[in-house]
C-alpha cells in the first residue's frame, strides 16, 4: 500500500489532537468555571465583595503563573521519553518533579501569606482591601495542592491521557459551588464569612482534587507499569536544574502574559470598586473563551513534542502545529461571535448593578476584538514548548506585553483619563505583538529545532 497523502495526513492529526485536547479544553473550562462560579457568588453577595474577590484573585494568579508554567516542561519531556519508546524513564522523572512543584507551592504560600501587606503600597481603593485580604487569607491554603495537582495532571497530559483533567476539573467544581455558597453567604449551619469564605472554599476544593488524583494515579492500572509510586528518591539537582532550565522559561513566559491581565486588574483597582468589578466580569468571561485554545495549545505540545521523540522530522512537527492552529483559529471565530452577539446578556449574568453590567458589556467587546491574536500566540508558544524551545519566547512575551501592551494600556487608561476601556486597548496591542512575533518564531525554529529535539533525546539517553 502506498503511504497516505498530505492532505489524510493532515486530516489524521486534526482528528488525533482534537481527541486529544477535548478533554483537556473540557478540564481547562471546569477551571474557568470555577472562577465564574467565584465571581458570580461574589457578584451576588455585593459589589465589594466582587471587586475584593476581582483583587484577590489577580494578587492570587499573578505568582501562581510562574510555578504553573514552570510544570509545563513536564509534558514535553515527557512526550518525548514516551515517543522514543523510554517509558520506564517518566517515574523517575515524575517523582523529581514532585519535589519541585512541593517546592514552588510552598514558596508561593510564604509569598501570599505577606503579600496582603502590599494592597495599600499599591494603591488599591481602601474599600476594597478587607475583602481581598480575607479572600487571600483563605485560598493561601490550597496552594500547595495546586501545585502538586498540576505536577500529577502535566504527567498524564504528556502521556495522551487527558480525561482526567476533566475529571477531575469538573469534580472540583462540584464541591466549590455549595460549599462557595455556604461559607459566603452562610447557609446549612455555617458562619456568613463573605469574600474569606469564597477564599477558605477554594482551598478545601484544591486538596480535594489533589489528593483524588493522587489516589487515581496510585489505583490506576494505566500508569502501574510506569512505577511512579514505587519508591522513595530524594531531591535530585541534576533533574530538578533540567527541569527548570525547560521550565522556569515557560514560568515566566506564561507570567508575561496573565501579568498583564492581571495587573491591568490591579490598576483598574486604583480607580473604583465599580470599574474593577466591571473589568472582573469581562476579563473572567475573557478567561473562560482563553481556555479552548489553550487546551488546544498543551495538546499541540505534547503532539509536537511526540513527533520530535520520534523523529518525524519538521514535517511531521509542522503537521502537528498546523492541525492545532486549525482548530484553534475555527474555535475563536466561534468565541467572538458569541461575545459580538450576547455581551450585554452575558454581563447580565454576573450582577444586578446595572452601572457595572453596563461597563462589563463594553468590555466584552473589546474581549471579542482579541480572540485571534490570543489563539494564535497561545498555539505557537504551546508549539515552541513542544520543540522545548523556550528562552526566545519569553523576551517575545516580555516586549510584547510589557514594552508594548502594558505601557500603551496604562497609558491610555491611566494617563489619558480613558479608565478601563484604554487599559483593554493595551491588551489587545500586547495580544497581537505576541501572536506575529510567536508565529514566526515557530516558523523559523520548526525548520531545524526537531533535529536538535532528536539530538537531545540522545544525548539523555547516552546519560
Amino acid at each position: 500500500m502506498s503511504p497516505p497523502s498530505a492532505p489524510v495526513r493532515f486530516r489524521g492529526e486534526v482528528r488525533t489532537t482534537a481527541v486529544l485536547a477535548a478533554p483537556l479544553v473540557a478540564g481547562h473550562l471546569s477551571t474557568g468555571l470555577i472562577g465564574f462560579v467565584d465571581n458570580v457568588i461574589a457578584g451576588r453577595h455585593g459589589t465589594n465583595t466582587l471587586a475584593g474577590v476581582a483583587v484577590g484573585t489577580a494578587l492570587f494568579w499573578l505568582p501562581m503563573m510562574i510555578p504553573m508554567g514552570t510544570l509545563m516542561a513536564l509534558p514535553p519531556s515527557v512526550s518525548q521519553l514516551d515517543g522514543a519508546g523510554r517509558r520506564a524513564e517518566v517515574g523517575p522523572l515524575f517523582r523529581q518533579a514532585l519535589w519541585l512543584s512541593l517546592a514552588l507551592g510552598l514558596l508561593l504560600f510564604a509569598f501570599l501569606t505577606l503579600s496582603v501587606h502590599a494592597l495599600a503600597p499599591m494603591g488599591i481603593a481602601p474599600e476594597v482591601r478587607p475583602a481581598a485580604t480575607e479572600f487571600l487569607h483563605g485560598i493561601r491554603w490550597g496552594i500547595p495542592a495546586l501545585t502538586l495537582y498540576y505536577c500529577m495532571r502535566y504527567l498524564c497530559d504528556g502521556l495522551h491521557w487527558t480525561l482526567p483533567t476533566m475529571a477531575f476539573g469538573f469534580g472540583g467544581l462540584l464541591v466549590l459551588l455549595p460549599l462557595g455558597y455556604a461559607l459566603t453567604f452562610g447557609a446549612f449551619g455555617f458562619a456568613e464569612r463573605g469574600a474569606g469564605g469564597l477564599g477558605l472554599a477554594s482551598s478545601i476544593m484544591m486538596w480535594a482534587q489533589a489528593l483524588a488524583f493522587a489516589l487515581y494515579l496510585v489505583r490506576s492500572r494505566r500508569f502501574k507499569a510506569l512505577k511512579l509510586f514505587a519508591r522513595f528518591d530524594p531531591p535530585r539537582r541534576h533533574e530538578i536544574s533540567a527541569l527548570l532550565r525547560t521550565g522556569l522559561p515557560i514560568g515566566v513566559t506564561v507570567a508575561m502574559e496573565g501579568g498583564l491581565f492581571i495587573v491591568t486588574a490591579l490598576l483598574i483597582g486604583r480607580i473604583g470598586e465599580l470599574e474593577v468589578a466591571a473589568h472582573q466580569i469581562a476579563i473572567n468571561v475573557a478567561s473562560l473563551c482563553f481556555m479552548v485554545p489553550f487546551g488546544l495549545a498543551e495538546a499541540t505540545t505534547v503532539r509536537v513534542g511526540h513527533a520530535v521523540g520520534s523523529g518525524r522530522g519538521s514535517r511531521g512537527v509542522r503537521r502537528a502545529a498546523l492541525a492545532g492552529a486549525a482548530l484553534a483559529l475555527a474555535t475563536q471565530a466561534l468565541s467572538a461571535t458569541v461575545l459580538l452577539a450576547g455581551h450585554d446578556a452575558i454581563a447580565a449574568i454576573y450582577t444586578r448593578d446595572l452601572a457595572v453590567a453596563s461597563l462589563a458589556g463594553t468590555l466584552l467587546l473589546f474581549a471579542a476584538a482579541f480572540q485571534f491574536p490570543d489563539g494564535v500566540q497561545v498555539l505557537s508558544a504551546g508549539a515552541l514548548r513542544g520543540l522545548k524551545d523556550t528562552r526566545v519566547p519569553m523576551f517575545i512575551a516580555a516586549f510584547a506585553y510589557w514594552g508594548v501592551g502594558m505601557p500603551l494600556g496604562a497609558g491610555l487608561g491611566l494617563g489619558l483619563g480613558w479608565g478601563p476601556k484604554g487599559m483593554w486597548l493595551g491588551l489587545i496591542a500586547g495580544l497581537l505583538v505576541a501572536a506575529v512575533l510567536m508565529a514566526r518564531r515557530f516558523l523559523r525554529s520548526s525548520r531545524r529545532e526537531a533535529l536538535v529535539g532528536v539530538t537531545q533525546v540522545q544525548v539523555t539517553k547516552g546519560a
